[in-house]
Protein backbone atom coordinates (compact mmCIF):
# COMPACT_ATOMS: atom_id res chain seq x y z
CA UNK A 1 0.00 0.00 0.00
CA UNK A 2 1.36 3.39 -0.80
CA UNK A 3 1.65 5.96 1.92
CA UNK A 4 2.63 9.16 2.08
CA UNK A 5 3.46 11.05 5.31
CA UNK A 6 2.15 14.46 5.46
CA UNK A 7 4.29 17.20 7.67
CA UNK A 8 2.82 20.31 9.41
CA UNK A 9 2.18 23.26 7.47
CA UNK A 10 2.63 21.45 4.13
CA UNK A 11 0.00 22.49 1.43
CA UNK A 12 -2.38 19.44 0.55
CA UNK A 13 -1.57 20.06 -2.91
CA UNK A 14 1.90 19.00 -2.63
CA UNK A 15 0.96 16.16 -0.61
CA UNK A 16 -1.40 14.50 -3.20
CA UNK A 17 1.05 15.31 -5.55
CA UNK A 18 3.67 13.23 -4.03
CA UNK A 19 1.32 10.78 -3.58
CA UNK A 20 0.34 10.18 -7.41
CA UNK A 21 3.97 10.64 -8.55
CA UNK A 22 4.45 7.59 -5.85
CA UNK A 23 1.28 5.76 -6.82
CA UNK A 24 2.99 6.18 -10.63
CA UNK A 25 6.39 4.92 -9.75
CA UNK A 26 4.80 1.88 -7.56
CA UNK A 27 3.15 0.95 -10.68
CA UNK A 28 -0.42 0.85 -8.65
CA UNK A 29 -2.58 1.59 -11.11
CA UNK A 30 -0.99 -0.02 -14.00
CA UNK A 31 -1.29 -3.51 -11.87
CA UNK A 32 -4.63 -2.82 -11.49
CA UNK A 33 -6.32 -1.77 -15.28
CA UNK A 34 -4.21 -5.15 -16.26
CA UNK A 35 -6.11 -7.08 -13.31
CA UNK A 36 -9.59 -5.53 -14.28
CA UNK A 37 -10.27 -8.27 -16.87
CA UNK A 38 -9.36 -11.86 -16.91
CA UNK A 39 -7.27 -12.68 -19.75
CA UNK A 40 -6.76 -15.79 -21.55
CA UNK A 41 -3.25 -17.28 -21.56
CA UNK A 42 -3.24 -16.96 -25.21
CA UNK A 43 -3.90 -13.75 -25.11
CA UNK A 44 -0.99 -13.17 -22.76
CA UNK A 45 1.08 -14.81 -25.25
CA UNK A 46 0.24 -13.02 -27.78
CA UNK A 47 0.38 -9.50 -26.23
CA UNK A 48 3.63 -9.90 -24.85
CA UNK A 49 5.00 -10.97 -28.70
CA UNK A 50 3.77 -7.94 -29.86
CA UNK A 51 5.30 -5.95 -27.44
CA UNK A 52 8.43 -8.03 -27.97
CA UNK A 53 8.23 -7.10 -31.50
CA UNK A 54 7.69 -3.68 -31.34
CA UNK A 55 10.46 -3.28 -29.30
CA UNK A 56 12.81 -4.89 -31.41
CA UNK A 57 11.66 -2.68 -34.64
CA UNK A 58 11.90 0.45 -32.20
CA UNK A 59 15.41 -0.80 -31.47
CA UNK A 60 16.56 -1.11 -34.82
CA UNK A 61 14.99 1.79 -36.55
CA UNK A 62 17.21 3.78 -33.85
CA UNK A 63 19.98 2.05 -34.86
CA UNK A 64 19.33 2.26 -38.39
CA UNK A 65 18.82 5.94 -37.56
CA UNK A 66 22.16 6.37 -35.74
CA UNK A 67 24.40 4.60 -38.30
CA UNK A 68 22.78 7.51 -40.57
CA UNK A 69 24.15 9.96 -38.70
CA UNK A 70 27.55 8.71 -38.82
CA UNK A 71 28.19 8.79 -42.22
Amino acid sequence: MTEVIVSDGEPFESALKRFNKRVQQDGVLADARRREHYEKPSVKRKKKEAARLRKLRKKQLRSEARALTRR
